[in-house]
This record gives C-alpha cells, sequence and structure tokens, in this order.
C-alpha cells in the first residue's frame, strides 16, 4: 500500500455533493461512494474528521432574500448540517468503520458535543469525526467551521472537496470556458483576488496557522484516496508564500 501524504485531515463536503445529480436532498448511491473511500483512507492509518455543509437541504442567505433575520435562518442551516451529518454517519458505519458525530450546538439525543479533546481522542482511536452544527454561531459558514476545527485539532491539511470542479480558477469555469486554472496558490492571492476557493474569514484562519488547503473534484472516481495519497488529479493547493 501506498503511504499517505497526510497523517490528519479535515473533509470539507459540501451539501451539494451529497446531493449528486438530483440537486437536493441526499442520494444514497453518492453516500456510499464517498464512505467506501472514506473507509479505504482511514484503512491508511489516515486520520479522518469531516465537515459538512447542507446546502442540498438550506442556506442562510435562502432566509434572508425571505425577509426572515438573519441568526434564525443560519440556525436553520445549522440543523441541515447536522441531518447529513447523520446520513453521512450511517453510510460510513455501513462501511464497518466507527464514526462519531459532534455537534456544535448541543442535541445530546443524536449527537455528542463538540469537545476539541474528545475529538482528538476519538480520531487517535480510529473513529471517523464528523462536525455538524457549523461552529454553532450564526453569521459563519461551514467553511470557517473547517478551518477551525482543522486548526483546533492540529490536521495537516484541509481537502477541501468541490462538485465537478477539479482546483481554483480564476472565475468560475462553468461560465467562462477561457478560465485559466491554478495548480498553486497563495492565501494572499486568493484574499486579493478574490478565488471563491473558500469565504475569507475562513482563508484568513487558515493563513494566520499556515494550514494547507487543498481544492479537488470530490465527485472525481476515488479522487479522495488519490488526493491523500499526493496523486495528480488536477487538484490546486493553497499554501503561504
Amino acid at each position: 500500500m501506498q503511504t499517505p501524504k497526510y497523517r490528519r485531515v479535515v473533509l470539507k463536503l459540501s451539501g451539494e455533493a451529497l446531493a449528486g445529480q438530483n440537486g437536493f436532498g441526499l442520494d444514497p448511491q453518492v453516500l456510499m461512494a464517498l464512505a467506501e473511500q472514506i473507509k479505504t483512507v482511514r484503512a491508511m492509518g489516515v486520520q479522518v474528521a469531516i465537515v459538512v455543509g447542507a446546502g442540498n437541504f438550506w442556506r442562510g442567505r435562502q432566509g434572508q432574500q425571505m425577509g426572515m433575520d438573519r441568526a434564525s435562518a443560519d440556525y436553520m442551516g445549522m440543523l441541515a448540517t447536522v441531518m447529513n451529518a447523520l446520513a453521512l454517519q450511517d453510510a460510513i458505519e455501513k462501511q464497518q468503520v466507527d464514526t462519531r458525530v459532534m455537534s456544535a450546538v448541543e442535541m445530546r439525543q443524536i449527537a455528542e458535543p463538540y469537545i476539541r479533546r474528545r475529538a482528538i481522542r476519538h480520531l487517535e482511536k480510529g473513529r471517523v469525526v464528523i462536525f455538524a452544527a457549523g461552529t454553532g454561531n450564526p453569521y459563519f459558514t461551514t467553511d470557517t467551521t473547517a478551518a477551525l476545527r482543522a486548526a483546533e485539532i492540529e490536521a495537516d491539511a484541509i481537502l477541501m472537496g468541490k462538485q465537478g470542479v477539479e482546483g481554483v480558477y480564476d472565475s468560475d469555469p462553468r461560465v467562462n470556458r477561457h478560465a485559466v486554472k491554478y495548480d498553486e496558490v497563495t492565501y494572499q492571492e486568493v484574499l486579493a483576488k478574490n478565488l471563491q476557493v473558500m469565504d475569507a474569514t475562513a482563508t484568513a484562519l487558515c493563513m494566520d496557522n499556515q494550514l494547507p488547503i487543498v481544492v479537488f473534484d470530490v465527485m472525481g472516481p476515488n479522487y479522495i484516496v488519490k488526493v491523500v495519497l499526493g496523486e495528480d488529479v488536477g487538484q490546486t493547493y493553497v499554501r503561504g508564500v
């Protein structure tokens, strides 16, 4: 077996990725494919934590556009991430991999409360940890959650899984067919050029803590495993100068 490039990673999955081609809800085949790859990565000895979004169910800005209070809309989004986390947990445990969902919003009947030391202990015991409910605060995205949790658990990298986009471009390649792709880019360039890798708060947090970000197409065949092994799947590396 090849030697993995990382010891501990935070995998950031968008809610849209879990919906597959449906665009809404959950696609069982996508969940199964992700779970199989996570099992393979775990078998390599890599400690895996996951942060999942909620765009397949709800986005806070949707509520704002409807005239809702921003905080209330964001709390609804946090609850939607819990649904995705539970679905992902079920899929991973069907692969016989121990998994824990840890929520930033306390709901003890269905998830453990997030405690940093407990999360690290779960990882050391070989369990996959899924961080749900964002940071527990409105006005922060799940991108920021990924950056914050990665810093807290001292992850080696954030694996930023995009849906159908293989890396970082200077503009949206789905709109502009002349968009230029970066193989490597700095945090400063991401912020200065507004490259939409993740939100500015999350990017700044990664920059402050020198957390590498690997942006790749999570829907590619076995791409999570390949990225962990350091193989070239068209990914973009975001790091310091």
